[in-house]
């Protein structure tokens, strides 16, 4: 589902609301609270705070609770219209390089960056994704440096940029961590987490970390030496770390291109909606997937978002 079909199919909130009824509760609506399904529809006779049409009242004696299809989600208490909500969405899972806050409120006529940046994060918080990328068959791991540019410090030698490891499964999915450093007791726990026992290589350059924190893999574990000015070796030219960096040159772009700059806060987020776009770049729906990871996730307060900034 595309931007145009978005801005064709949801015309209204009441048209958004009937879409995520039918995806939350596809045999029909039940309490989010106590699960019955005896239910009825408010009809609200006078105007109030509360805009969203289409809200519920459970019968259950025990229970009584008002609802929505938004209630208990990360739409929830959200003033902003459901047709911005879908709107932003679909701008933000076909962006190649992102989009920002700051173009998010001029183009949907957001009243202000800050709740414009607030709907972005709680669309990347849907894109977090749980447990073990569990990646097999060939895997390329690498390391980036987000940060500031400071004089004299470029690489791996600056210590106040921030390390994300990076592994990519060839012909498979991306997985990014934002880790403390890239010591080799750090790159091993990454790599345990999300690596299969059986996977079949792995393959990286020759920073003095890899050799100890990948020594699980001895025999499977290939490196190919930038520092001498290689960067495609092996008998078919299959030893390089060239589809992982490609990840991270989005991500860098982005960063540079869209954002400018992102908090380090926040980085987690952010490597979580270039994870979710980049794995899911040839399918035919990126939309829908996120929009149904949005109905499961609780919400995220705005004083929870900025706390301790």
């Amino acid at each position: 589902m595309n931007l145009i079909d978005v801005a064709q199919q949801f015309k209204t909130d009441d048209d958004c609301l009937a879409y995520l009824e039918s995806m939350r509760w596809p045999d029909g609506i039940r309490c989010p609270v106590c699960g019955s399904d005896h239910i009825s529809r408010i009809t609200r006779k006078t105007s109030s705070k509360n805009k969203r049409t289409r809200i519920y009242q459970c019968l259950e004696p025990t229970c009584k609770q008002q609802f929505s299809a938004t209630s208990g989600t990360i739409f929830n208490d959200s003033h902003l219209p459901l047709t911005k909500w879908f709107m932003a969405l679909a701008l933000i899972v076909d962006a190649k390089k992102s989009v920002s806050a700051n173009q998010l409120m001029h183009h949907l006529g957001i009243g202000s960056y800050r709740t414009a940046w607030y709907l972005a994060h709680r669309i990347r918080k849907a894109m977090e994704k749980s447990g073990s990328a569990n990646l097999s068959g060939i895997v390329e791991v690498d390391e980036t440096y987000i940060g500031g540019r400071h004089k004299g410090l470029l690489g791996r030698s600056t210590e106040k940029k921030h390390v994300v490891i990076g592994l990519r499964q060839r012909g498979g999915p991306v997985k990014m961590v934002h880790v403390i450093d890239a010591k080799s007791e750090t790159i091993r726990r990454v790599v345990e987490e999300h690596v299969s026992d059986e996977v079949e290589v792995i393959l990286t350059d020759d920073f003095r970390s890899y050799p100890l924190a990948l020594k699980k893999y001895e025999n499977r574990h290939f490196t190919i030496n930038h520092s001498a000015g290689y960067y495609v070796t092996g008998p078919t030219g299959q030893v390089h770390t060239n589809t992982i960096e490609s990840a991270f040159s989005l991500l860098k772009r982005a960063i540079i291109g869209s954002f400018h700059a992102v908090s380090i806060k926040h980085l987690h987020r952010y490597l979580s909606e270039f994870e979710t776009r980049f794995n899911a770049r040839k399918a035919d729906d990126r939309f829908n997937p996120t929009l149904r990871a949005m109905l499961g996730v609780e919400p995220m307060p705005y004083a929870e978002l900025t706390q301790g900034e």
